[in-house]
């Protein structure tokens, strides 16, 4: 596609937008904030703020503990259950847990036990680090003979479909990978790994952190077995929101949580000594919810089922588009490099550039330009596009801005050394 760099084409663009809409139905207190980091913090939807008063006044100042079965107790499978809908599952495939981390924990101690005797366990070196961590932890915690095989990037971005082909064996119990990489924003094929890993009778576990409402995906058509996810992202569920998991409704009866808390439990509230699992998804959940942070989940779910995964995608696709000929003409000229593929079916919903001083300016841009994105080590300073509320203008603006603090050379003033949240 070609695109025209100046503003007037950016505001075009804006007017032709057919979701441009539901920018309206987000808190934006400051209008000349370019806010570019929903990709790691989403914005909060309006319809978020009515609902917690009505939460924290009448839920639990008026009903109080009475609350609990007026409201709280189906919140997390029927949150769970519209959250299906943006993940190709069905909506007792799903629940709200926990964080991601744990839930990758529960999924991964639950994948390894349904393949007695098989000793590899499969991921990339690309993957986002706590996946990583908990990967390991999980290995070395239920038998220390787990092979853990965690491949080089081999195409650029992350691993070939060829290197997992060969390295997916006879004797691979579990394979995790994130749908779309954190750095780069490269996309796997979900569908031809998933079948890859199929054709060895291996499990499959994805992370659809930075993929899940803005990117189309069929879990359950694929057959895909288990995959977790933030909603505190594209979904705008708020910070540190629970996370969601998704485990295929026919192994539901056989795979085990093995952090086994009262609310999986079939009887919770007759306080049995002796676990006995909930039935179907709910066997999933662990401990206490924590109510508030998640029923605000539901407005930025409601809102993505409203705007729809694949218009999101569209208009995604085309922003990147725009972000990367961008790029070529005001930024490639002065050492900024592409850190996301140049094809947009590889491309998810951020685009990142790489310079020797991305930190530095990374924090000038956000001091001097109130133009707010963020750094990845080493090098990348990634530009997120939350397609339900990112404008053209803006992504032309944030270019410019990246584009005048290098030439100015204001960077400079800035420290170095990373602190705090990047």
């Amino acid at each position: 596609m070609d695109f025209d760099t100046s503003l007037e084409y950016a505001r075009k663009l804006d007017r032709r937008d057919e979701l441009s809409g539901f920018r309206d139905r987000f808190l934006i207190d400051d209008p000349g904030l370019i806010y570019l980091d929903g990709n790691s913090l989403g914005r909060v939807p309006k319809d978020a703020v009515p609902l917690m008063d009505r939460l924290i006044r009448h839920q639990w100042g008026n009903r109080l503990i009475r609350a609990w079965n007026d409201e709280w107790m189906g919140l997390s499978r029927r949150i769970g259950g519209k959250l299906a809908g943006l993940i190709g599952a069905r909506p007792d495939e799903v629940i709200i847990a926990d964080s991601t981390s744990v839930n990758l924990f529960k999924l991964i101690a639950g994948a390894l036990k349904q393949r007695p005797g098989r000793r590899r366990i499969v991921t990339d070196s690309v993957n986002f680090p706590s996946d990583l961590y908990i990967l390991k932890a999980v290995a070395d915690l239920l038998d220390p003979a787990y092979e853990l095989v965690v491949l080089p990037v081999d195409n650029g971005f992350a691993v070939s479909e060829e290197a997992l082909d060969r390295a997916i064996d006879d004797d691979t119990a579990l394979v995790l990978l994130s749908h779309v990489m954190y750095k780069s924003s490269y996309i796997y094929d979900m569908a031809r790994i998933t079948e890859i890993a199929h054709g060895r009778d291996a499990m499959i576990l994805w992370d659809l952190s930075h993929s899940a409402g803005v990117v189309p995906m069929a879990c359950h058509d694929l057959g895909i077995e288990l995959a977790v996810g933030s909603t505190y992202k594209y979904l705008n569920g708020g910070p540190g929101a629970p996370a969601f998991l998704y485990v295929r409704e026919d192994l539901q009866a056989r795979l085990d949580n093995p952090i086994s808390g009262w609310f999986g439990h079939r009887k919770q509230f007759y306080f049995d000594t002796e676990f006995e699992p909930a039935s179907g998804i709910d066997r999933y959940l662990t401990g206490t919810p924590s109510v508030l942070s998640l029923a605000m989940i539901e407005p930025g779910v409601d809102l993505a089922l409203e705007a729809g995964v694949e218009p999101a995608r569209a208009k995604s696709l085309s922003q990147s588009e725009y972000l990367v000929a961008l790029w070529a003409s005001e930024l490639a000229p002065l050492g900024f490099t592409l850190n996301s593929p140049r094809e947009g079916a590889r491309r998810g919903s951020h685009v990142s550039f790489g310079h020797a001083e991305g930190y530095r300016i990374d924090q000038a841009i956000r001091e001097e330009r109130q133009v707010i994105s963020d750094f990845r080590m080493p090098d990348n300073i990634r530009l997120g596009i939350a397609p339900l509320y990112t404008t053209y203008e803006e992504l032309h603006t944030a270019v410019h801005a990246l584009r005048e603090v290098v030439q100015s050379g204001s960077f400079r003033q800035y420290s170095a050394v990373i602190k705090g949240v990047t």
